[in-house]
C-alpha cells in the first residue's frame, strides 16, 4: 500500500516493513508522576490509569485542533503527555535562517501546562520537513546550521519539555543496518553525537531520546539502533531514552519480541517510550494489538509511557485504517476499553466511561436559543461541552448561564467568553462564533473541579 505524497504535504515519510506510507510524524514534571486520590481516577481515563504505575499516557496534538471543543475535551479529560504534532519541526519553528517562530508550538505547551500535562518535544534534527534554506546547504555550513538550531530551539524551551525527540530516523530501512543517506549525514557520522551534546548543552534537565520506526521488534534497524545506543552510553554520549514509533497495521503487525526489544535496550541504561502508536483496524483484533502493546509497556519497567498519534479516527495521518481510540465522532472504540482495562490490572471501569457529546440533559423546547450539556467526568473534575443551538431565527450573539453544583469551579474555558468560576458562571460567545443561522449550533466547553453541572443551562440569544 502506497499513499500519495501530496495528500500529505508537510509530514514524515514512513516505510512499515514493505509498506510505504507518509506519515505525520514536559512541560517540566508536575510532580514525578500523578498522584491519584484513589483507584476511581485510574479506572477512568488513560492518563489517571497510566499514572497508577508510573507512567503517563500521551497524544499528538495539532494546534489548529485546540478550538474543536470534542477534540480539546478529550485531550484535557484523558492524556497526561503532550507531542506537537507538526509545530516544532524544522520547519515550522525556523522558517527562515535565525528567524524562529514559536507561536503554534507555544500555543501546545500552554494548553499542556493548564492541563497539568508535561510536553514531548518532537523533534530538533530530522531529514525531513527540513526548511527550503536548509536543503540549500551542506558540509560544514549545515552542520552549523544545525547545530544552532537544536541550541536555539531547545533553549527556547528549557525547563518546560520532558523529553526531546533530538534526532528522528536516521537509519535507513532495509537489511543493512546502515545509516540513511541524508544531508545531515553527509555532513558526517558524528553529527547525532553532536546534536545530542548541543542538546543537552541547551537543555540540560529534558531527557534526550532517539525515535524511530520499523525498530520495535529485532531486525537489522533496531540492531543499528542498538549498537549506536551501547557506544553512546560506552563513551558518555548524552541519550537518555529511545522512542518506538509503533505504528502497526495487517501488513506490519505487532512483532511477537516486541517486549523482549524494550528490555533489550532498557537493558542498556536507557528509558524507553512507545512514542507515535497506532493501529489500522477495528473490532476485537485492533483492541487485541492495542492491549498487547500496552501491556508490554507495564511489563518493561523502564517504559515509562506510551503516546498515540492523534486523538480521533478522523485526527489520523491515516484516517482511513480507524487507527485510534476514538473514533471521528469522539466516541471510546472497543481499542479504548481495552487499552484502559490493560493500564488497571485487568479490571473494566468501576463506572461506564461517558462519552463526549452524549447529553446529559434534554434541551428545552422552544425560545431563540436553547443550551444542552455534555459531560465527561471523573473523580474530581470533569470536562463539559456546551451545545447552543438557535431557533427559528438566527442569532447575532449569545450567552450562557450554567450553574455549578456547590463546591465545583471552572479552571478554563474555551470558545467563549466567561465570567466567574463558582455558582451561576456566564459564557458568552467569542468574536467569531456569535451569528448561528436558525436551527444551526455552535460549541463551547470548560473544565472544572469538583462535580460536573447537570441542571439545563438558560440560554439568552441577541436576534439579527
Amino acid at each position: 500500500m502506497t499513499l500519495d505524497p501530496a495528500r500529505h504535504r508537510g509530514r514524515r515519510t514512513s516505510r512499515l516493513r514493505g509498506v510505504v506510507l507518509t506519515v505525520a510524524a514536559g512541560t517540566v514534571a508536575v510532580g514525578a508522576a500523578l498522584t491519584l486520590s484513589g483507584t476511581a481516577d485510574a479506572a477512568t481515563t488513560l492518563g489517571a490509569s497510566a499514572a497508577a504505575s508510573g507512567r503517563y499516557f500521551g497524544t499528538a496534538v495539532a494546534a489548529y485542533k485546540l478550538s474543536d471543543a470534542t477534540y480539546l475535551g478529550i485531550l484535557n479529560t484523558e492524556f497526561t503527555m503532550v507531542t506537537p504534532e507538526n509545530e516544532m519541526k524544522w520547519d515550522a519553528t525556523e522558517p527562515a535562517q535565525n528567524s524562529f517562530s514559536y507561536t503554534n508550538a507555544d500555543r501546545i505547551v500552554s494548553q499542556a501546562t493548564s492541563m497539568g500535562a508535561r510536553v514531548r518535544g518532537h523533534a530538533l534534527a530530522w531529514h525531513q520537513q527540513q526548511p527550503s534554506w536548509v536543503q540549500s546547504l551542506s558540509g560544514t555550513a549545515l552542520r552549523n546550521a544545525m547545530l544552532n538550531h537544536v541550541t536555539q530551539v531547545a533553549t527556547h524551551y528549557r525547563g518546560q519539555i520532558y523529553a526531546w525527540d533530538v534526532v528522528n530516523e536516521a537509519f535507513a530501512d532495509g537489511g543493512s543496518g546502515a545509516r540513511r543517506d541524508s544531508n545531515l549525514q553527509q555532513t558526517g557520522n558524528d553529527w547525532i553525537e553532536a546534536a545530542f551534546r548541543a542538546a543537552r548543552a541547551a537543555d540540560p534537565n529534558a531527557k534526550l531520546c532517539y525515535n524511530d520506526y520499523n525498530t520495535d521488534g529485532q531486525n537489522a534497524k533496531s540492531n543499528a539502533v542498538y549498537a549506536m545506543v551501547q557506544d553512546f552510553k560506552s563513551r558518555g554520549v548524552p541519550i537518555d531514552c529511545v522512542g518506538f514509533q509503533s505504528h502497526f497495521n495487517a501488513q506490519s503487525p505487532v512483532p511477537s519480541d516486541y517486549q523482549a526489544n524494550l528490555q533489550r535496550f532498557a537493558d542498556l541504561g536507557v528509558e524507553v517510550q512507545i512514542t507515535e502508536l497506532d493501529i489500522e483496524g477495528s473490532g476485537t483484533a485492533q483492541a487485541d494489538s492495542y492491549a498487547r502493546v500496552t501491556q508490554a509497556c507495564l511489563n518493561v519497567t523502564a517504559c515509562k509511557g506510551i503516546t498515540v498519534w492523534g486523538i480521533r479516527d478522523s485526527d489520523s495521518w491515516r484516517a482511513s485504517g480507524t487507527p485510534l481510540l476514538f473514533d471521528g465522532n469522539g466516541t471510546k472504540k472497543q481499542a479504548y476499553t481495552s487499552v484502559l482495562t490493560t493500564l488497571n490490572g485487568g479490571t473494566e471501569p468501576s463506572t461506564p466511561p461517558s462519552t463526549p457529546g452524549s447529553p446529559s440533559t434534554p434541551p428545552p423546547s422552544g425560545g431563540a436559543c436553547t443550551a444542552t450539556l455534555s459531560n465527561n467526568a471523573w473523580n474530581g473534575g470533569f470536562v463539559t461541552t456546551v451545545k447552543v443551538t438557535a431557533g427559528s431565527s438566527a442569532l447575532s450573539g449569545w450567552s450562557v448561564t450554567v450553574t455549578l453544583p456547590s463546591g465545583a469551579a471552572v479552571t478554563s474555558a474555551w470558545n467563549s467568553q466567561s465570567s466567574g468560576t463558582t455558582g451561576a458562571v456566564r459564557f458568552a460567545n467569542a468574536s467569531y462564533n456569535g451569528r448561528v443561522t436558525a436551527g444551526g449550533s455552535t460549541e463551547f466547553g470548560f473544565q472544572g473541579t469538583g462535580t460536573a453541572p447537570s441542571i439545563v443551562p438558560a440560554c439568552t440569544a441577541s436576534l439579527g
